[in-house]
């Protein structure tokens, strides 16, 4: 029987640095795994509300696992063979920044999850990153604020040089939840109630949502993406919604381009109300009174703070019974907002203009949600401007119309003006007709900015007629008592009020006019002064 040979020192001192070796990685291993891992939540928390800039907190339990990071075959290197710690939090809470922790009253946290679930990237720990490659969380409360002189609580600033920790967060995974918002601005207090989505290609999440925007009852709801890239900028952000207020409906669906920034939207609009100057409280820009409308077309926008720039292209719709068709485009400038544009109708009914001015009928004004306040008798619209609206914003639009049918008294075909809105006076520079085979060229200015009149309209017009034709200005006429002749005429005029009525009432200027080649009988004089004082009241 052989006996073993005694180790030598030497040999001895490798098996026992061998042993260490092996023993301190499995010692590691075994201490990770079993560890309790709320001791290093202060130190979680710590390094998190560095890089954040506000406060977070793990108020739950935490506890780890270790996975393997996803890869793409064929590119996996040593870094890839690593785990990665896998942790899972209960009970997160992320809080305002300090200059928003106690906005008029509300809740100090910007979100708070029930279970949180993420990675880490455990070599960036090393260069003082944080990497989460995807964070997916529950049933999460998330308060968006933003007071009335702008501040936000969803702005993360970049902060400075003295924190050595950095964030990256490459994704987020929603589940069903509930988001708040609370604006000063716009005067907002709404809720979305958000849920998953199953067996859908294109959205993952949908949300209903309920209460008041600009001080308007508001419901609505939509669809999104399940995951939300922060950082692949190319891969655009489905999005559908839908919002019903004031009797008027807004529809979008198309993507978010730069879901990082929330910057850019492209989508289609579809857009619907009883009149255009009811939806002043969900957009904020101001619009003419109209009938009823719907409209659908392009929407390309920037949600830049304050408002971006906005462009709605190739629209087309309905304007009571006229066609409307163009491209108008929106921009909060400073210091008023600004609209520009063009808009075109093939085909003009003019009773469709008459809510511009209160000249429509009281069941037009139910309609358009305007208490009618016609008095029995009158024929001059007494309805009043609302003027405090106007130096809400700047405009230049010009509208044309190809053919205008009207009443058989009324002989008008054409228009072309040019709409100008600059702090608060309102111009048509030019306001032309083609009026009885001859031209009506005006210009009118209305200054409702309130330096000249408080409360009213300092209005003025211009106003040149040539070559009507008198058989076709007073169509009533019998054939024989027509004449042949036309009229030609300036009119220069001035007032002051606060609609129709209370204008014309006040107007001051002069009127010449001239009757070529014509004879004027007693009745001729009469039916001028009924023809005329329609058109005048159009």
């Amino acid at each position: 029987m052989s006996r073993l040979k005694p180790l030598s020192r030497r040999q001895k001192i490798v098996l026992a640095g061998a042993a260490v070796l092996v023993a301190v990685p499995v010692a590691a291993a075994i201490t990770l795994l079993n560890m309790d891992w709320n001791r290093a939540k202060p130190w979680l928390n710590g390094r998190a509300s560095e890089a954040l800039g506000r406060p977070f907190a793990i108020a739950g339990d935490l506890s780890l696992t270790w996975q393997q990071p996803a890869t793409a075959a064929g590119s996996k290197t040593w870094r890839d063979s690593l785990p990665w710690p896998h942790l899972q939090a209960q009970d997160v809470r992320l809080g305002n920044p300090d200059a928003m922790a106690q906005t008029d009253g509300e809740p100090a946290q910007l979100a708070t999850v029930s279970q949180l679930a993420f990675s880490l990237n455990p070599l960036a720990l090393l260069e003082k990153k944080i990497i989460i490659p995807e964070l997916r969380f529950d049933t999460p409360q998330i308060r968006l604020l933003r007071s009335k002189d702008g501040r936000n609580n969803w702005t993360f600033e970049k902060q400075d040089q003295a924190s050595p920790w950095q964030l990256e967060l490459q994704s987020v995974v929603f589940s069903k939840g509930t988001v708040y918002l609370t604006d000063g601005v716009t005067q907002t207090a709404m809720r979305a109630d958000v849920d998953t989505l199953a067996d859908d290609k294109r959205y993952g999440i949908a949300w209903t949502l309920s209460g008041k925007y600009r001080g308007e009852t508001v419901q609505g709801g939509g669809k999104a993406g399940s995951v939300l890239s922060l950082q692949r900028q190319g891969t655009p952000f489905p999005i559908q919604a839908e919002m019903r207020a004031s009797g008027s409906s807004m529809a979008i669906e198309g993507t978010l381009t730069r879901p990082t920034d929330l910057a850019a939207l492209d989508v289609r609009l579809k857009i619907a109300g009883p009149s255009m100057a009811r939806l002043y409280p969900l957009t904020g820009v101001l619009l003419p009174e109209t009938p009823h409308f719907s409209t659908e077309g392009h929407l390309t926008g920037t949600l830049a703070p304050g408002g971006g720039e906005w462009v709605y292209d190739q629209f087309s719709g309905k304007v009571g019974s006229s066609d409307v068709e163009g491209k108008l485009a929106f921009s909060a400038s400073k210091p008023r907002k600004r609209l520009t544009g063009e808009v075109h109708s093939r085909l003009l009914q003019f009773v469709d203009l008459g809510p511009l001015v209160g000249a429509d009928s009281s069941a037009s004004k139910k309609e358009r949600g305007v208490t009618s306040t016609q008095p029995a008798g009158r024929v001059l619209p007494v309805e009043t401007f609302k003027t405090e609206r106007w130096t809400s914003l700047d405009a230049d639009v010009r509208y044309t119309a190809d053919k205008i049918t009207r009443d058989a008294e009324l002989p008008i075909s054409k228009l072309d003006t040019h709409v100008l809105l600059t702090d608060g006076v309102l111009s048509l520079t030019p306001l032309n007709f083609n009026v009885a085979g001859g031209t009506l060229t005006s210009q009118i200015k209305l200054d409702g900015s309130g330096k000249v009149i408080p409360n009213g309209i300092a209005a003025e017009l211009k106003a040149s007629a040539r070559h009507l034709r008198i058989k076709q200005l007073f169509p009533r006429l019998p054939a024989l008592q027509a004449s042949v002749g036309e009229i030609n005429g300036d009119a220069s005029l001035s007032a002051t009020g606060n609609s129709v009525a209370t204008l014309l009432g006040s107007s001051n200027g002069e009127v010449r006019a001239l009757i070529n080649r014509g004879s004027i009988s007693k009745l001729l004089l009469e039916e001028m002064g009924l023809n005329i004082g329609s058109i005048v009241v159009t």
